[in-house]
């Protein structure tokens, strides 16, 4: 079996370089590969397309790679809680693709598939669609969407075995195991590492074969996106 463990988050992004396009599940910062995050940073690579659900907070998540400016362009559903985001967007540094949060999801499930678009009836009469073929079913507008790859995916799981098959945990599975399907190479960290078989088959959520390398991660940062809280009676 071929060894697909890593020692730590550096040496599993080898031959991570500029201007390729980074996959990276999460939402908001619960399930986010915040080792391998930290570690892009670190690498110094630039030009970067990251497609994610959102980019993070501006000290956490893909915004420290928003900070340091590494991030060419956003492809995202969500980026209401980052500063640094809309500064940078707005003067025109960084490009930005929206997209719907549903069609990111088959977006990139398509991808891992083999699939290379699908109609979707989201975005029709909207900006979303404007340059996109639009067709009818059924008396019905439908607007073509692409499947997404990418050079690297990165995914955070809460169990993995050395095989790469991984157990996510309740809404920190979210965009992960689609995030997981469509990268060339698929990094995972994981809170906790086991041997091959000691995984519940009928539990695990992403196959191994999807995962070509495996860590343990080693800060696992439980962060609260907007903490609401409740004043005593």
């Amino acid at each position: 079996m071929t060894n697909k463990v890593y020692k730590d988050a550096k040496s599993a992004l080898e031959g991570v370089k500029d201007n390729m396009t980074i996959l990276v599940g999460g939402f908001g910062l619960c399930g986010i590969p915040e080792n391998s995050i930290e570690a892009l940073r670190d690498s110094g690579v630039k030009g970067l397309t990251c497609v994610s659900n959102n980019a993070g907070v501006d000290d956490f998540g893909l915004g420290l790679l928003l900070q340091t400016r590494q991030i060419k362009k956003m492809l995202s559903s969500y980026v209401g809680e980052n500063a640094t985001f809309e500064k940078q967007f707005m003067s025109g540094e960084l490009e930005l693709e929206f997209c719907p949060q549903g069609t990111l999801a088959e977006r990139l499930r398509a991808g891992g598939a083999g699939i290379p678009g699908f109609y979707t009836p989201t975005g029709v009469g909207t900006k979303i669609a404007e340059g996109k073929e639009i067709r009818e079913f059924d008396g019905r507008e439908y607007v073509l969407e692409k499947g997404i790859t990418g050079d690297f995916a990165l995914v955070k799981a809460w169990k993995g075995d050395k095989f790469g098959n991984l157990v996510y945990r309740k809404t920190a599975r979210n965009f992960n195991p689609m995030v997981a399907t469509a990268g060339k190479i698929t990094i995972a960290e994981v809170e906790e590492l086991v041997e091959v078989g000691e995984l519940d088959p009928d539990q695990i959520h992403t196959p191994g074969v999807f995962v070509q390398r495996i860590f343990l991660g080693q800060n696992h940062e439980k962060r609260i996106e907007q903490r609401t809280v409740q004043k005593r009676a």
